[in-house]
């Protein structure tokens, strides 16, 4: 039985209150056929840490810096990430993309970083609905793929866990269907098998419980990188379980 991975991103949500109540829904509920994960605002990973010390969710953080220490005011270094007993880090999600300016060589630097910690960085690669429209899909990943090959080892690249994230079905309401998410993933699926090895392959696109089940039941599909649901204990949990049923079918 392949166990999927389900993480989630906070994103900039969150309270001390709100956190805790969360995250002891979270470690309550036990699954052990999925793994799962959350990654949270930097200013809560101590928090974070303290209720999930010696439970199977595991912590992450949703960015790094490319540099290991210096004068960089407002950034975090993998090896901080480290010491707050983070085991995965997003990298490259598509608002790091196009709100900060993150190009597609930044994301391949900041993941060599993070592999070199001892992390896992899920990098998130995924095309905007103007891509699509202008049937560019497949280009847009291949750039992006392709970068990481520039910083990377094969042996490296087998580390990571890739992130699909089509950004016109992140909080835009709009979803993928099952056949356009299948498909990328299975481009994504044979770009790695050529160059990175058996990696897994997360889907994030506005995945809700009541689509969960089908999306993680794809053949290319390893889990999902949930947004918005992640905040909310009940809805992140359907998730979760979605994910521990298409484990057990796989």
């Amino acid at each position: 039985m392949k166990r999927k991975l389900v993480v989630g991103n906070w994103k900039m949500n969150g309270d001390l209150v709100r956190n805790q109540a969360l995250l002891e829904q979270l470690v309550r509920h036990e699954l052990a056929a999925v793994e799962r994960a959350v990654c949270v605002p930097f200013p809560y990973l101590a928090q974070a840490q303290a209720a999930l010390a010696g439970t199977p969710v595991a912590l992450g953080a949703q960015n790094l810096c490319e540099f290991d220490d210096g004068a960089f005011t407002g950034e975090v270094s993998a090896r901080m990430l480290r010491e707050f007993g983070c085991r995965y880090v997003i990298v490259g999600h598509s608002e790091r993309r196009s709100l900060f300016g993150e190009d597609d060589a930044m994301v391949a630097r900041k993941t060599a970083k993070a592999l070199a910690a001892g992390l896992i960085p899920i990098v998130c690669v995924g095309e905007s609905l103007a891509e699509r429209e202008a049937g560019q899909v497949e280009a847009v990943l291949q750039r992006q793929l392709d970068a990481l090959r520039t910083e990377l080892t094969p042996a490296a690249l087998a580390e990571l866990v890739i992130a699909y994230e089509p950004v016109w079905a992140i909080g835009t309401g709009r979803a993928a269907s099952p056949e356009q998410v299948q498909a990328v993933l299975a481009f994504i699926r044979a770009w790695l098998g050529e160059h990175g090895g058996a990696v897994r392959i997360l889907y994030g696109g506005s995945v809700k419980p009541d689509t969960a089940r089908e999306l993680f039941s794809l053949p290319d599909a390893d889990g999902g990188l949930i947004g918005g649901a992640s905040l909310v204990a009940g809805q992140f949990i359907e998730i979760c379980e979605a994910g521990a049923s298409a484990s057990h079918s796989a």
